[in-house]
């Protein structure tokens, strides 16, 4: 199959996991390297909350990806030997169908009228789309962040549909304070008066809200090592207004919010960020078996986390790595020492690569 990017239609009768249903719903997805004769070399990334489809260039677009440095010829996720498959989430603003897409009965968007979303309907979604393009089972799923919430989601669905899992910053549920911060961003973007109850415009954005969610969160996806390293106190601006910008630090903020206020859909951010809080893998556990995992048939399991982490602490990796153990997986723990915290996998570049790379040669 050649890369591209392609629109999958959902099917009309797909159901979401809370109630409710979408008609003429599509997941954009895009596509790197061959699939094999007999369809078993498939490998599927499931994306964090903001990332999209294009996780690396190709050839019809030649753009960058959020996950360059892992996707390619001879890179750690080889195209040479694997057919990787990326889409936009349910849900998001990045060509799939979400609550900015308009409703088919009424031509305007869904806003608040779109079904209540989870990462289970992420995870059921695209196990459709790998199903049309003819892929029975995959040998990987790789998630980081929300992705490795969503591939969990699609494991304890359908508990024999990969051979192999790496699970990035991640974890089998939100601790308390991970939703916390997620329940402040919500808080600023409800707030906004632009917000308006969901009918903001493009001319009346709710770029405050928007900005403060976004700055909340980079706070949350480095570690305090990090910005110890790149900021020093001594190097300081004259502020424009009292109270202005001062630090070095501000202006980094400020200026990655203010890149992000248009680029994403602000009920679409609402949408997403619940799912994740919503999502809770242990409550899989039966009265049979309290291991949610216990029927899972993976081969092989890659866990990695990172110590500066706060999103998604190590011990939630830990457990993650004991279930799988327990359910009879072959499972690897790495905690690294990435000073980057949660968004490490983004850009400790030789570590990852190395991870992943040498994880997936021993599963041929």
């Amino acid at each position: 199959m050649a890369n591209y990017l392609e629109l999958f239609q959902i099917p009309n009768s797909f159901k979401f996991h809370r109630g409710g249903y979408i008609e003429q719903g599509i997941l954009a997805y895009e596509t790197w390297g061959e699939l094999n004769a007999d369809k078993s070399n498939a490998i599927l990334i499931l994306t964090g909350l903001s990332a999209d489809s294009h996780a690396a260039r190709h050839s019809q677009n030649d753009t960058a990806g959020w996950w360059e440095y892992m996707i390619g010829s001879g890179k750690a996720i080889d195209t040479d030997q694997w057919f990787v498959v990326c889409a936009s989430s349910l849900g998001s603003c990045k060509g799939s169908t979400g609550p900015c897409s308009p409703n088919p009965q009424t031509g305007q968007p869904y806003r608040f009228d779109f079904p209540d979303l989870t990462l289970e309907d992420i995870a059921n979604s695209t196990k459709l789309l790998c199903e049309s393009i003819g892929i029975k089972q995959l040998h990987a799923m790789v998630g980081p962040s929300m992705g490795g919430m969503s591939a969990l989601a699609l494991l304890l669905n359908h508990k024999n549909y990969t051979r192999h899992l790496i699970h990035i910053a991640s974890g089998m549920a939100s601790p308390p304070f991970s939703t916390a911060i997620r329940s402040l961003q919500r808080e600023a973007i409800l707030k906004d008066e632009n917000f308006n109850k969901g009918f903001y415009s493009t001319n009346n954005w709710p770029e405050e809200g928007m900005k403060f969610a976004r700055k909340i969160g980079m706070l949350s996806y480095r570690s305090a090592t990090e910005w110890r390293d790149r900021f020093p106190r001594s190097l300081k601006q004259i502020p424009e207004h009292a109270f202005g910008i001062e630090f070095p630090v501000e202006s980094y903020l400020e200026h990655h919010a203010n890149q992000f206020i248009h680029k994403f859909d602000p009920i679409s951010y609402l949408y997403l960020s619940r799912a994740m809080d919503w999502f809770n893998g242990e409550s899989y556990a039966t009265a049979k078996d309290k291991n949610p995992l216990a029927d899972v048939t993976l081969k092989s399991a890659l866990i990695v986390g990172a110590h500066t982490d706060l999103l998604f602490p190590i011990e939630l990796q830990e457990e993650l790595f004991e279930l799988l153990n327990d359910s009879g997986c072959d499972s690897t723990l790495t905690i690294t020492d990435s000073i980057q915290g949660h968004d490490a996998f983004l850009v400790d570049q030789t570590v990852f690569s190395d991870l992943v790379g040498n994880y997936l040669n021993q599963t041929v």
